[in-house]
């Protein structure tokens, strides 16, 4: 039994001005990795930039980041970031500019490797890194995940490094500028965390712990999600929260079927991440139930659902349908059939036949 988690994670109100310290301790010479607007929008980045500038701390801001990020774009950022000479990186924004500046980090840190390494496994260092999340959902700034697409092959993927950021500072109020949709979407993706960790091969009733209290923070939280109008800023702070803890728990557990079934529909259809999760969580609850029922229970019980029809309704009220071809259904079906990362995450003995099963009654089928 093990619990390693180095990032020195605050979560609080007006947390990046209150570590003004902290963040000028980091090093001489930022590279900042942002999305193309959210940052300047929420005022996270205006947060950073005041600090950076008082403290006399040179930066660079490379604003370029892809919703799901590529390999390209890690390599471009990264080259700038050498160029520039910075001393460690700050990521803003959502899980994709801090995966990318995980990835970034490493490429800096070894500047005579090639993007070539992001797949090949081998001992590398990393640049520090400062998290600062602008969306409730990957947990990013707490786990040593970077999930890049890789474009020449065709797949969306975490790259096999362990990359924690130094310091992660979490803050509800960045929440605001965002759009319902986006909330939605991404807090379904820390849903998906916990219920994926939860219901988990690598679970135990010490790193439980974790999914246990999200599931809760998530369950108090759902109904918001589907009301009109802004939240309270209490509220943007538990979303936020939950997100931060969801992180934790797949940190020492990794994410299961769900994720790997979700990677095809955005790769190839462009569906937000979360939203892709959260297409198959209720038909995987159903088959998990067929194995460790009373666990299943347990986290219905948690999001204060009574069953999983229940969860299903809720979700499909929140995310509606998706349709794909009949063509698309068996290639995602084989592949995944042969993804034994996440097969060996199943909380059981997991079938062929039951992963299509999941694959069929979580979307429409045409053709």
């Amino acid at each position: 039994m093990r619990f390693f988690l180095p990032s020195d994670i605050y979560v609080e109100k007006n947390c990046v001005l209150n570590h003004k310290k902290d963040i000028l301790a980091m090093g001489k010479r930022a590279f900042i990795v942002t999305g193309r607007h959210s940052a300047k929008a929420n005022g996270s980045l205006d947060d950073v930039l005041s600090i950076l500038k008082e403290g006399h701390v040179a930066y660079e801001i490379f604003s370029e980041v892809e919703e799901n990020p590529s390999v390209e774009t890690v390599a471009k950022a990264a080259s700038m970031g050498k160029a520039f000479g910075a001393d460690y990186l700050i990521g803003i924004g959502g899980g994709s500019p801090i995966d990318a500046s995980k990835a970034i980090s490493l490429l800096m840190a070894n500047p005579e490797e090639t993007e070539e390494c992001l797949y090949n496994a081998k001992d590398l260092s990393y640049l520090p890194i400062l998290a600062i999340p602008t969306t409730c959902g990957t947990g990013t700034e707490a786990t040593p995940v970077s999930v890049l697409t890789n474009h020449q092959k065709g797949i969306k993927k975490s790259i096999p490094y362990k990359i924690f950021p130094k310091l992660s500072l979490v803050d509800g109020k960045y929440l605001k500028a965002a759009s319902k949709n986006l909330l939605i979407n991404t807090a379904v993706d820390a849903l998906a965390h916990s219920v994926e960790s939860y219901l988990n091969s690598k679970s135990n009733i010490y790193n439980r712990m974790f999914p246990e209290y999200a599931l809760k923070l998530w369950g108090d939280q759902k109904k918001l999600l589907l009301e009109e109008g802004p939240l309270t800023d209490d509220q943007y702070e538990m979303l936020m929260l939950a997100s931060t803890i969801s992180g934790m728990a797949i940190t020492h557990t990794g994410t299961g079927l769900p994720h790997g079934m979700s990677y095809d529909l955005t790769y190839n259809y462009g569906v937000p991440h979360g939203k892709a999760c959260g297409y198959f969580l209720p038909a995987f609850l159903e088959v998990c139930s067929r194995y460790v029922p009373e666990d299943v229970d347990h986290v219905l019980a948690l999001l204060g659902m009574k069953d999983v029809a229940e969860f299903s309704a809720f979700l499909k009220d929140l995310l509606g349908d998706y349709s794909i071809t009949q063509e698309a259904r068996d290639k995602f079906v084989g592949a995944m059939a042969t993804n034994e990362g996440k097969l060996s995450a199943f909380p059981g003995p997991v079938k062929a036949e039951e992963v299509a099963y999941m694959y069929d009654a979580s979307l429409k089928i045409e053709g």
